[in-house]
């Protein structure tokens, strides 16, 4: 049987794929404990946006978009709560290739192959949940980071969605940013083709697993993910509700949703939609 020429391409992209994950395990394991911070931050930054590229992603940054994080004029270390609407395993790469982050995660993630290990090694913070104690953990040690001046990043719709709408977010998390006095930066992404129309390719949604997830977007002939930063969102004199809405509706704004569509979201003004 012959291989048709996208099986040939996608599986010509996850042998390079493979290559660069057994590069990044190498380099976390040798050379990671021996860096400083920033060392670290650039060589995640750089290892994140190559295993973009390694599966044929390009990314684009809107323009007069250019992301623009605290602390990141002059060569500093970047600090603040990036949040993101949630779309593929991919988001956290893409985010890292541009601004790289201390990811909060679910559990499920530390069990990925190879990127589970990664992941427990680069500074990703796991949520646990159906624990009080648990949760109060995570929300001390966020608090921590971003008191420290660490840039914090957070997908608080819980989950992923198809990209055509940005789910109602989970405000517990956003309690860390108001403690740790940390600016909210809400990001938006979003996957197309080169004809500028939506691409479905990278969605990790329903019982899509992700070996399935990494061939459809190695199997993409050109899938292109556009991020767009928008203005930062100031943490004084609110409360997390306020600020979760203010986020999402955003983000959600950015993305031509309408109000209260896909479940309900309070608004910026602080009253839930009628």
């Amino acid at each position: 049987m012959t291989l048709s020429f996208t099986s040939l391409r996608a599986a010509l992209r996850l042998a390079h794929l493979a290559f660069h994950l057994l590069r990044g395990l190498l380099s976390v394991a040798l050379i990671y404990p021996l860096s400083n911070r920033s060392h670290r931050l650039a060589m995640k930054q750089r290892w994140s946006r190559q295993l973009v590229e390694r599966l044929g992603v390009a990314i684009k940054v809107g323009a007069g978009e250019t992301p623009e994080i605290p602390g990141s004029a002059n060569g500093g270390i970047p600090h603040g709560f990036l949040v993101a609407n949630h779309i593929s395993f991919l988001d956290i790469f893409v985010i890292n290739a541009l601004a790289p982050a201390a990811f909060v995660a679910k559990q499920e993630v530390r069990h990925w192959p190879l990127l589970g290990w990664l992941a427990r090694h680069t500074e990703t913070i796991f949520l646990e949940r159906g624990s009080r104690r648990a949760a109060q953990a995570t929300r001390e040690h966020l608090v921590g980071q971003l008191s420290a001046g660490r840039l914090v990043a957070v997908f608080p719709e819980g989950t992923t969605s198809d990209g055509s709408h940005v789910l109602p977010f989970h405000a517990a998390l956003f309690q860390s940013a108001i403690d740790g006095g940390a600016p909210v930066l809400p990001w938006l992404l979003h996957y197309g083709d080169e004809s500028g129309q939506t691409s479905h390719a990278a969605d990790y949604v329903g019982e899509t697993s992700l070996l399935e997830c990494l061939w459809s977007i190695a199997s993409a002939e050109k899938l292109i993910v556009h991020v767009k930063a928008l203005p930062v969102i100031a943490v004084s004199g609110v409360d997390r509700r306020h600020l979760a809405a203010h986020a999402h509706h955003a983000i959600a704004h950015a993305l031509g949703q309408k109000p209260g569509r896909h479940g309900q979201q309070i608004n910026p003004d602080g009253q839930k939609p009628r």
